[in-house]
């Protein structure tokens, strides 16, 4: 099964609008009604001139003039009838429906048409309005909710990130004491002391506090990007340098291909390397058996694209939506700090990154990073 996701918050905009333009079956359902209202009273003009011109031919010049002058009288009579009718079944559900969809335009969804119980075209076209407002009510309550969702995360976040800022900050100025202390013990052991490989694992364990504590300060206080027009391929190459050391181990291959019209683009190489890096050893992480995981660069008009693809364990639908979130993570050591410090690494460079992945058969991760970024190009 193939799943994917998109990350970056899409902007709603307005109110949702439906279909401008009438479908071939609403245009020819109105053309139906228009003949069945015309024909009747083209029916009923054409047969009174033929019975005026018969009637006229058979009388006298005297009484012709006085056939003229009913017929005459007959006609505009008929006139203002169907002028009358017209105004009634026609004119004023116009009218209305105009009044309803400039309420309906200025927010107001409790608004429905009078003549949608109507047995004829105008009453499915009132129907047809009622239910287009009902529907457009619902969208906007549900854009409301989650709007609601989501400003309730971003502050639970927010408070979530203070709380981890200071808690990082206390914890560092101890462990920074601790290391010390384990470095001076180890110095001082003998070397063939049993104990220097319990001094080596307990380093490695500060070190490690450390690195989950650096991910939480960055991710609760970001850094800005420092941009600068530098080879967005050198940059690459150097995660996958740093990557392939990991992967050695498990015999796993990484392969890169810059392309050839990769230009210069305006970034911050050390950002957007933690970024590839990040990538690059979880992709090592999912993969229990030798295999190739794959880096592409791509010109996409006035952007280009980074691919990182794996062969690993791939990850499943009901985690793909979560896996940008801060502290979701389906390892039993992971933080689950990393891709979320990832989107909003690629975020503030005014880029995207997007998921795709099949379990079984491995994950493809796409960075859009813009060749110059907004703030480069309101100031040039």
């Amino acid at each position: 099964m193939t799943t994917s996701a998109t990350i970056g918050l899409p902007q709603v905009e307005g109110i949702p609008q439906a279909t401008a333009d009438a479908s071939p079956v609403t245009r020819k359902r109105h053309i139906n009604w228009a003949l069945k209202a015309v024909i009747p009273i083209a029916a009923i003009l054409l047969n009174g001139l033929l019975l005026f011109i018969l009637v006229s031919a058979s009388l006298s010049a005297g009484e012709g003039h006085v056939v003229i002058t009913i017929a005459t009288a007959g006609a505009f009579l008929i006139c203002i009838a169907v002028i009358m009718v017209l105004a009634v079944s026609v004119r004023r559900p116009m009218m209305e429906l105009q009044d309803k969809i400039a309420r309906v335009s200025l927010g107001d969804m409790d608004v429905s048409v009078s003549f949608a119980n109507r047995n004829d075209e105008i009453g499915d076209l009132g129907r047809d309005f009622n239910d287009m407002v009902a529907q457009l009510k619902a969208s906007l309550e549900e854009i409301q909710r989650l709007h609601q969702t989501q400003m309730s995360r971003a502050e639970h976040f927010a408070t979530l990130g203070e709380l981890a800022a200071g808690l990082a900050h206390e914890i560092r100025n101890p462990l920074a004491g601790i290391a010390g202390v384990i470095e001076i013990i180890g110095r001082d052991l003998p070397l063939n002391s049993p104990a220097r490989s319990v001094i080596k694992d307990a380093k490695e364990e500060a070190m490690q506090i450390n690195r989950i504590l650096t991910d939480l300060l960055e991710t609760a206080r970001p850094k800005p990007p420092q941009f600068q027009v530098t080879d967005l391929g050198a940059t690459a190459e150097h995660a996958v340098m740093f990557a392939r050391q990991q992967a050695i181990t498990k015999r796993i291959m990484i392969e890169l291909d810059k392309g050839d019209d990769i230009p210069s683009i305006d970034h911050d190489p050390n950002q957007i390397n933690q970024v590839l890096l990040n990538l690059l050893l979880n992709a090592i992480q999912s993969m229990d058996k030798p295999g190739s995981i794959f880096v592409t660069l791509r010109r996409d008009k006035d952007a280009v694209l980074i691919t990182v693809a794996d062969q690993g364990k791939g990850i499943p639908p009901e985690n793909l939506s979560n896996i940008f979130h801060p502290f979701f993570t389906t390892k039993g050591h992971g933080t689950g700090l990393g891709l979320s410090l990832a989107r909003r690494i690629v975020e503030s460079h005014g880029g995207t990154i997007t998921v795709r992945s099949e379990v079984g058969k491995g994950t493809q991760f796409v960075l859009r990073l813009p060749i110059t970024h907004a703030g480069a190009a309101l100031s040039s």
